[in-house]
């Protein structure tokens, strides 16, 4: 291993969730650790799981990509990137402390594994996932918001802007907040408004989708040959960012002993709310709505308002808990830098509120300026979630040594899952820049959709 050569600090502040009690230190770009574990328990490892995978902003736009493949490829694509991601996060969960040491982030775990590269490539992913993820949310939010301020004031002034702008105040108060373990209580309702709003959506798209003369409804795929390409990429690249979980190793850090079957029963939590929520409303929401669904399924729903109401605000309060969670690597990045150790000061106190209100001032100004949810979904599954959540950990599991080194039927399944997820992602990158081109010159900037 070449994990020597890493240009990291000496010290390193990780976010454990040791409620500011552990020390660290750099050693062969691994993090060593006084503090044995955290505090967290399997419930808690669930709540954090089911909140950074099952939120709205991920598997409201699941019928809209099943619509771009059609029936049989949609439901192909969709039972697939379940079961592999839900092996894939089995597999990082095992590399918990597969070398004897403690690796408290991803880019520290994939140093352990690859050296230098592997620390900077998944330092890259992580951010572009973080960023094309919080994005989206900031979009899915105002989309929200404003739904729930039209119903109250049809003939109000304020624009989708405004009520992005409000979302991104509301996150950069929570940013203070200090590591994942201090937001466990708000993942805890997060979770709970997980599945109040897969029921709610789930409910009103049937009562929807009946009420709709079904003769009107299509399922053909319209366009040239070259569109449905494009659709089909792009759909692609909608479901990998719905299955989109670039945080196991920081998540995993925050639990007490025994930290791998906390991890793997926090992770079979997970994924049945995952399994009672994704499938439903994907398969519900393309029967109802056929090739015309929208991209967010929300703004497919007609009656009765109130019910789409409740969903929407139960997806805000979800994907408030998500957008802190998917912060959490770019800050850590930073307090790497500027923050010399995990003592509190005022000092580190003012440079965490400058870079928090610089990062959310970004993100608020590209989510108010270019509000396309579904592009930024696309892309940000591409080129982020997938080489984090289908291709690493397999690749990764062979290169640790911890699976057999012979030719065997579990070698070959995780060659072709990277070999077929890397294409995946080049398909959707693809597919995203494509439509955001479109929408660009379709749309103007700070366009009121």
């Amino acid at each position: 291993m070449a994990s020597n050569l890493v240009p990291l600090p000496e010290s390193y502040s990780g976010d454990s969730g040791d409620d500011g009690k552990e020390v660290t230190a750099m050693v062969d770009g691994s993090v060593e650790s006084n503090s044995t574990t955290g505090k967290g328990s399997w419930k808690h490892a669930a709540f954090h799981v089911a909140t950074t995978i099952a939120t709205p902003a991920a598997y409201a736009p699941l019928p809209f990509a099943v619509s771009s493949l059609g029936w049989s490829l949609g439901v192909l694509s969709l039972v697939g990137a379940t079961l592999t991601t839900w092996y894939s996060s089995i597999l990082i969960a095992s590399l918990w402390k597969w070398d004897g040491k403690k690796h408290t982030t991803y880019r520290h775990l994939a140093c352990s594994i690859y050296g230098n590269w592997g620390y900077w490539s998944i330092a890259f992913f992580q951010q572009v996932a973080s960023l094309g993820n919080n994005i989206a949310i900031q979009i899915a939010a105002g989309s929200c918001l404003k739904a729930v301020y039209k119903y109250y004031h049809k003939d109000g002034n304020l624009t989708l802007q405004h009520f992005i702008v409000f979302f991104g105040i509301f996150e950069l108060v929570l940013s203070q907040l200090p590591n994942i373990h201090s937001l466990r209580w708000l993942n805890a309702v997060c979770t709970l408004s997980t599945i109040g709003f897969a029921g709610t959506t789930i409910g009103v798209t049937i009562y929807n989708g009946k009420n709709i003369d079904r003769r009107s409804i299509s399922y053909s795929l319209h366009g040239s040959s070259s569109s449905k390409m494009f659709k089909a990429f792009n759909g692609l690249g909608v479901i990998a960012f719905s299955f989109g979980d670039a945080m196991l190793p920081e998540i995993q850090s925050t639990f007490r002993d025994p930290v791998k079957e906390t991890m793997y029963k926090g992770i079979a939590a997970a994924y049945t709310i995952i399994l009672l929520s994704y499938w439903q409303l994907a398969f519900f929401g393309y029967w109802a709505f056929g090739t015309g669904v929208q991209p967010f399924i929300l703004a497919s729903l007609t009656t009765p308002e109130w019910t789409i109401i409740m969903a929407n605000i139960f997806a805000v309060i979800q994907i408030s808990g998500c957008f802190q969670i998917y912060c959490r690597p770019t800050y850590a990045l930073f307090e790497e830098k500027m923050t010399p150790s995990k003592q509190t000061s005022m000092r580190n106190h003012f440079l965490r509120l400058v870079f928090t209100s610089m990062y959310m001032g970004l993100i608020t100004l590209v989510a108010a300026a270019m509000p396309f949810f579904g592009d930024f979904v696309s892309i940000c599954g591409a080129i982020g979630f997938t080489p984090l959540d289908f291709v690493f950990p397999v690749l990764a599991h062979l290169k640790a040594g911890k699976m057999p080194k012979n030719t065997s039927p579990v070698v070959i399944l995780n060659i072709v899952i990277a070999t077929w997820f890397s294409a995946v992602a080049v398909m959707g990158c693809i597919g995203a820049v494509k439509f955001i081109i479109d929408d660009i010159k379709t749309y103007k900037c700070f366009y009121d959709m």
